[in-house]
């Protein structure tokens, strides 16, 4: 087996005024190594981003996350740091997590509606690490499970998860 590598995740991408923030688990190798979310060619997030929101999924990755925070969409992860051994969420070292600041950050976000949690992965590490966390105004957020968007989720394709994803664009839309 091969030895774990220690990961650092990416900061936060949430403007004031974000609305919905989207967590995911822990950035994978092809992410990590570019300083870039869902950075992996197969990954679904961006061109699922473009269906739901209207930004235009093929702008560089700078504009891109300028586009999605004008609309309302922030990004991060809940675990900050972990030991893992490859990309999945499953190879991730249990008991190396370090969960990232999200109660903190949430609570400097007035107009947050919902934290959109991508793959089973992040929504476990939500409850685990940062629900026992929150303060009484953030508990009453909604918190979504959505099916993941990675290329490791292949049964789910883009308009499966599209539907899926729809309460994000209906929060945003309102």
């Amino acid at each position: 087996m091969t030895k774990p590598t220690h990961c650092i995740g990416l900061p936060a991408q949430a403007m004031a005024d974000c609305r919905v923030l989207v967590l995911g688990s822990m950035p994978g190798v092809a992410s990590l190594q570019v300083a870039q979310y869902y950075a992996h060619r197969r990954n679904r997030f961006w061109p699922l981003m473009g269906a739901l929101t209207g930004i235009d999924a093929g702008l560089p990755y700078a504009a891109r996350v300028l586009a999605l925070q004008s609309v309302g969409v922030g990004l991060w992860d809940v675990i900050g740091a972990c030991d893992r051994r490859g990309s999945l969420d499953a190879a991730i070292v249990r008991g190396s997590e370090v969960p990232n600041a999200v109660p903190e950050l949430i609570m400097q976000l007035p107009q947050l509606a919902a934290v959109a949690c991508n793959g089973a992965a992040a929504h476990a590490a939500f409850v685990r690490f940062i629900q026992p966390q929150l303060h009484a105004r953030a508990s009453s957020l909604a918190v979504w499970a959505l099916p993941s968007t990675s290329p490791a989720n292949a049964a789910w394709p883009l308009s499966r998860l599209q539907a899926a994803w729809q309460p994000l664009a209906d929060v945003l839309a309102s």
